[in-house]
């Protein structure tokens, strides 16, 4: 049975979904609808505490258990997307081409337009090859801000 866990985040309300088997999706909403949990399943209290730390500055990468569903070509999208370092941007162009393909562009756009882990797998990382902030399912203000808050996390830890 998939669990459902609500936390209160500076760009909305996180909604964690999984089970014992691994984080399945995370997403964001401006809706207050939902109310915040007060008591987390297990599985997913380390997922409540890491994307915490990462809002309060404190994590710049996660170590979870997690188990999207998706097409064997978007796990390995999510997979390169896994790998793009903190505070550090790539384009969708770059996607597709550490894919093996600068042709499947648009279809490893298309499959990061579809990440169901919010924040977790960094498809807020992945810019247009002008260096715009194109396309971002959560808005691209929320883009924008998480940008933000790791260039701004990246640079204090510097001094």
């Amino acid at each position: 049975m998939i669990d459902k866990v609500y936390i209160e985040t500076p760009l909305g309300i996180a909604t964690i979904s999984g089970d014992e088997n691994g984080v399945t999706s995370v997403s964001v909403t401006k809706e207050s609808s939902n109310t915040i949990s007060k008591n987390v399943p297990l599985h997913l209290q380390k997922a409540v505490l890491q994307l915490k730390e990462y809002f309060e500055g404190k994590r710049t990468n996660f170590d979870l258990m997690l188990n999207p569903s998706g097409t064997d070509f978007q796990k390995k999208v999510w997979i390169e997307l896994l790998k793009i370092p903190f505070g550090k941007t790539v384009s969708y162009l770059d996607i597709a081409k550490r894919l093996g393909n600068p042709k499947t562009i648009r279809a490893a756009a298309s499959a990061n337009g579809k990440n169901p882990l919010w924040i977790i797998v960094p498809c807020h990382r992945v810019i247009g090859s002008d260096g715009s902030l194109t396309g971002y399912a959560g808005g691209l203000w929320r883009k924008k801000w998480l940008l933000d808050h790791e260039n701004s996390v990246k640079q204090q830890s510097l001094f």
